[in-house]
């Protein structure tokens, strides 16, 4: 689908931010239950190497079509996410790198949801038990005011959000990653 291009539709609209295919199979089944048309976001330029972005990009690809969403990809820029992070490269897991590569997407795909004239947003790293939920939730609230967006704060881990995308995942028989995403977390 072109992405810069407003997406008519008599439903409520969303962009979900995605991080992975197995992430987002159940948040993108849940908002779907909640009556939103889901738009999905892949801008994951965290991801290291392009092999393994290409790989991602796939699954999310496979689960969009299972699901009959609209998918946008956002562009691979390596260099600005290195530049983002740059000076906090030793920081650990869950630490400040992390808040700075979740500021990034969010804020890209705040931009994205604008340009689409989509009025809510939400990302599918908050269903990671690896990731901050309350830490994404302030982030994307931040950037939500900032653009005069509806951060969309479901916490997707409730009601066994990470079994049911996991299940969702194996039923696609989607690839399934082993670390984060950046060669710093590798």
């Amino acid at each position: 689908m072109a992405g810069n291009q407003n997406i008519a539709s008599s439903k409520k609209q969303i962009l979900l931010h995605a991080c992975c295919g197995i992430c987002s199979g159940y948040p993108i089944t849940y908002l779907k239950n909640m009556g939103y048309e889901v738009i999905v976001y892949f801008y994951n330029p965290n991801i290291y190497p392009q092999e393994e972005y290409q790989k991602r990009l796939d699954a999310e690809k496979t689960l969009c079509a299972h699901f009959g969403c609209n998918l946008i990809e956002g562009e691979y820029e390596t260099d600005i996410y290195y530049e983002t992070v740059k000076g906090l490269e030793n920081e650990p897991e869950k630490g400040l790198r992390c808040d700075k590569c979740f500021e990034l997407r969010l804020n890209k795909a705040a931009k994205k949801a604008v340009e689409l004239g989509i009025k809510e947003f939400t990302t599918s790293m908050v269903i990671s038990p690896h990731k901050n939920y309350e830490k994404l939730t302030e982030i994307g609230m931040q950037i939500g005011e900032k653009y005069n967006l509806t951060y969309n704060s479901t916490n997707f881990r409730k009601q066994d959000g990470f079994l049911k995308t996991n299940n969702i995942s194996k039923s696609l028989n989607l690839y399934r990653q082993n670390y984060c995403g950046c060669k710093f977390a590798k």
